[in-house]
């Protein structure tokens, strides 16, 4: 077995029963922020968001067919909002607003997804480290505290060894998770105002008659000229 590796073991033997949890919680980490990473750079890759930035060209130069097409063969969030809100029909400008509200709200869950835990374990971990610091000071002084005279220093040692061990496992555990926690909520946040925007681009884009609903005070202003031609 190389020599780092004997290191960590002995490490993590003078850590205690705390460095278990922890090392549960350092796998658990290192498996969620795999899955997200993957997603993230598989949504926003230069591909897509090209893909994104045509649909949007597209719909406002009114072509709804080209951009129709272009989210139907986008399978990301963009892609399926977009196909949504276009296979609507003729839909009033209200309706589609809250379709695309309702369709943006649904999209939430996979977009902030695993955030929790992720937040569960940059608070949980410090606090196990602290727990671990707790119990090594405890060992500690339960020995110095004994009826016997301690002659090895080794003894006292093995408990403050303990408290030292758990507390950088657990901060480096907490630090590891942080940084790609906050790139997930960037990169959803992001997420979810290119949505907003790709909404608003759908909603008021022009109709593909050429004509499309009449606003209320266009159709009063007509009405209005109408009688006065009368």
């Amino acid at each position: 077995m190389p020599g780092w590796v004997q290191v960590l073991v002995e490490i993590f033997r003078t850590g205690g029963w705390v460095m278990y949890p922890l090392l549960a919680l350092s796998l658990l980490s290192g498996a969620l922020c795999f899955e997200r990473a993957a997603f993230w750079l598989s949504t926003h890759s230069r591909g897509r968001v090209r893909r994104l930035a045509k649909i949007t060209s597209r719909l406002r130069k009114g072509d709804v067919a080209a951009a129709t097409a272009l989210a139907d063969s986008d399978a990301s969030v963009y892609g399926r909002l977009a196909a949504s809100l276009l296979g609507s029909g003729e839909a009033s400008r209200e309706a589609l607003e809250a379709l695309a509200a309702e369709q943006i709200e649904a999209m939430r869950p996979a977009l902030e997804r695993f955030a929790v835990p992720l937040s569960t374990i940059i608070t949980a971990a410090p606090m196990l480290g602290i727990l671990g610091t707790v119990t090594g000071i405890i060992r500690s002084f339960r020995l110095l505290g004994g009826a016997e005279v301690v002659t090895d220093p080794a003894l006292v040692a093995g408990g403050i060894g303990e408290a030292l061990y758990t507390t950088a496992f657990g901060l480096v555990v907490a630090l590891v998770t942080l940084f790609p926690f906050v790139i997930f909520r960037s990169q959803a946040d992001r997420a979810l105002g290119r949505l907003e925007a790709l909404a608003g681009v759908i909603v008021a884009r022009p109709s593909s008659s050429g004509t499309g609903d009449a606003r209320p005070q266009d159709r009063d202003s007509a009405a209005l000229s109408s009688s006065q031609i009368s």
